[in-house]
């Protein structure tokens, strides 16, 4: 059997032509929601990121801003920062990208930014609601992968969900929405022996551990649904997963191409997010 694609670049565009909407019905009750993203020195990949976070905003109509800071920012510079926007009524979501430089504590960025304006989802808040099925700011990766596997009308209830990785930002996340989906989860990570034990077991497979072509055919299970959440770039400067592609498609029933995968989704659950800040913060619907 081949797989069938799951497309994050196909399925964002359509989330983002809803949002769109959304944006031109809030701005009739004058309300334009607005996202503010940090960035503390110039990282190559955080500042690509930035940008495509503020490119994906501005084609929906939403106002973003793009704070830079010198690489030397102090942590009580940056927190007096966060302090001034979390009392700002026209900001209604607040990102700091990660990674933060070493003087930085970025747990103690996270715990201060307000948890009505956390878009990210990282915030304790957050992840405790998320943790009890609570209506939260979900983290934008994971809530782009359910949303991908629920966009082919795959049923996760049930289903046995193995996710290699253990990331508070990807694997753990992403468990607690599967199990709040109620499929049984399994995580694997750098001290699980016989790996492929869980994965050829998996119905669904997360993989997030950032080793390029890490998941070969033999270790799936045949009509498998794979999430590709890697980004490695090879010797010769291609973008590639954590799954051998060309080899799984193969023998899988869905799977995520890299690039064009999860990473449009992440950026589209964070407009989403944003969104709803912005109606929660004012009383709008």
């Amino acid at each position: 059997m081949t797989a069938e694609i799951i497309s994050g670049k196909e399925l964002a565009s359509e989330i983002k032509q809803d949002l769109a909407k959304e944006i031109e019905r809030l701005k009739v009750k004058n309300l334009i929601p607005k996202l503010v993203v940090v960035l503390v020195g110039d990282n190559p990949a955080s500042l690509s990121y930035v940008k495509g976070k503020e490119r994906a905003a501005a084609e929906i109509g939403m106002d973003s801003e793009v704070i830079t800071l010198p690489v030397e920012t102090t942590e009580a510079d940056l927190l007096a920062l966060l302090d001034e926007l979390n009392d700002n009524d026209a900001v209604h979501g607040i990102l700091v990208q990660l990674p933060l430089p070493d003087q930085i504590n970025e747990q103690k960025v996270i715990d201060r930014i307000n948890p009505k304006k956390d878009v990210d989802g990282f915030h304790p808040i957050n992840i405790g609601k998320m943790m009890t099925g609570e209506d939260s700011f979900l983290p934008c990766t994971p809530y782009g992968i359910i949303t991908m596997i629920k966009s082919k009308g795959v049923e996760i209830e049930g289903k046995h969900a193995v996710i290699i990785g253990r990331s508070n930002i990807v694997g753990k996340p992403v468990g607690q929405l599967l199990l709040n989906e109620n499929a049984t989860v399994t995580y694997c990570h750098s001290k699980t022996e016989n790996m492929q034990k869980y994965t050829q077991a998996a119905d669904i497979l997360i993989v997030a551990i950032g080793k390029e072509n890490f998941i070969k055919q033999e270790d799936v299970k045949e009509g498998a649904v794979i999430i590709d959440v890697g980004i490695n770039r090879t010797q010769e400067g291609k973008l590639t997963g954590d799954v051998d592609f060309a080899e799984v498609v193969e023998k899988a029933g869905y799977i995520t191409p890299v690039p064009g995968g999860v990473g449009p989704m992440t950026i589209t659950m964070l407009l989403s997010n944003t969104i709803k800040a912005a109606k929660g913060l004012t009383s709008i619907e």
